[in-house]
């Protein structure tokens, strides 16, 4: 029962709305709205921006302060103290493993890696010039047809198959995303490289020759993977959700999930980073574009730069700055036309009043756009990497819905059609 209540006056009605007042562990109050429909009302938020669509202990953001925690532990501490493996573990089980608990779940995670053999078949079935976020959400679908053994929602060690299974198979799927794109036979997943170099393997080998790995890069990939692995309730996690109030199978759910990510205002952000570095072209027309992206009547906007939730600057950001120093110091490139527009724009956006007044800062698709690019990711792959980071995030959140009491999503509408009236007779 809350201590704290709203009352909402409504003309018409004689006496007012008595609404609770929830309190979470952080943040702000909650109005609880759900008895305004015994009186016949509704709220309008297009967008959901002012609305808590359910309860979750898994991830806080502060965007006001800069703040990004999971489970309660910074972003900053996770990243420079664990690893993408570890967090998998914290977003699903909600604590740190200790060493026994990470060895016995890193080796489950390993045995999964591979897909069935006749998953591969899919992929022929594509154009061989499609996106591979297109090849992607059609062959995660596919999954339930081929795991279809652990898909009783209601069962708890069912689910954590299929969560293991998601979380070994997406860098393999993806991996291959990318080979049938470039022509390349499909390279499988090998049990002695950890989860970051497994992925650069499995993207960059080939039967002709023995490929290593860096170790920069491999720290840089697992980086990536740590930062994008969960966001709070954005909306390719609304979709999961959403998905899974109807009691669709995970693998459905995800591929939910992929599919709404895949929309330049969300997942393609660090996709459309690139694009627009090519669209500068020039250092000489640097200006120019910072010009244009000042200018409220031209329609050019400087991607990378601000973040709809961080009112300050983006904490993952401040991590991933880092890490793209130590990738581009290690492949020297500082020469490199592309990248040398990239640093230029950053330091605009550091130094410019113009950026700094309203909070203009390179956020984490800034800096992940320009690592991939550097490390020989393309473009095509830049999404299909962030949903393959986010599965964790997702699986996690389907999982506490599923475990707790919950109901169908259902969102209503303030409707603004014809009324009732009569078909034309002739």
């Amino acid at each position: 029962m809350a201590d704290k209540k709203a009352l909402l006056t409504v003309e018409g009605l004689d006496q007012p709305i008595e609404l609770p007042i929830l309190s979470g562990n952080d943040g702000p109050d909650v109005i609880d709205v759900r008895g305004l429909g015994a009186n016949g009302l509704f709220t309008y938020d297009p967008g959901f921006m002012a609305t808590a669509s359910c309860e979750s202990e898994i991830t806080y953001i502060d965007g006001a302060n800069g703040i990004l925690l999971h489970r309660g532990y910074p972003i900053e501490q996770l990243a420079e103290n664990s690893d993408y493996i570890e967090l998998c573990y914290l977003l699903l089980y909600g604590e740190v493993p200790t060493p026994a608990q990470r060895e016995k779940f890193e080796s489950t995670i390993t045995r999964h890696t591979m897909v069935h053999e006749q998953l591969t078949r899919f992929y022929s079935g594509f154009r061989r010039d499609a996106h591979p976020m297109a090849v992607m959400c059609g062959v995660v679908g596919a999954l339930s047809a081929f795991y279809h053994d652990s898909l009783d929602i209601t069962n708890a060690h069912d689910r954590e198959v299929s969560a293991f299974r998601l979380i070994a198979k997406l860098p393999t799927i993806a991996a291959m995303c990318h080979k049938y794109n470039i022509g390349q036979p499909f390279v499988f997943p090998r049990n002695d490289l950890n989860y970051a170099e497994n992925f650069l393997h499995m993207m960059f080998a080939t039967p002709c020759e023995d490929y290593k790995v860096n170790p920069v890069f491999a720290k840089a990939m697992d980086r990536i993977f740590m930062l994008h692995a969960d966001h709070e309730q954005n909306a390719s996690t609304s979709t999961v959700r959403l998905a899974g109030s109807t009691g669709a199978n995970p693998f459905a759910c995800i591929a939910a999930g992929i599919a709404a990510l895949w929309g330049p205002a969300h997942g393609g952000a660090n996709e459309a980073v690139l694009n627009m570095l090519d669209e500068i072209g020039d250092e000489s027309r640097i200006e120019e574009f910072v010009d244009r992206a000042k200018d409220k009547d031209d329609p050019f906007k400087l991607m990378g730069f601000g973040h709809r939730v961080y009112r300050n600057f983006d904490p993952r950001a401040r991590v991933m700055k880092k890490t793209c120093d130590e990738v581009l110091t290690e492949l020297g490139m500082e020469n490199d036309p592309q990248l040398r527009i990239a640093k230029r724009l950053e330091q605009i956006a550091l130094e410019d009043d113009y950026f700094k007044e309203r909070k203009l800062y390179p956020n984490v698709d800034f800096y992940s756009g320009i690592i991939l690019k550097a490390i020989g990711i393309p473009t095509n792959m830049f999404t299909v990497i962030f949903a393959m980071s986010r599965t964790i995030g997702w699986i996690s959140h389907w999982n506490e819905m599923i475990s707790s009491p919950y109901k169908i999503g259902r969102p209503r509408q303030l409707y603004k059609g014809y009324t009732k009236r009569d078909y034309p007779t002739k």
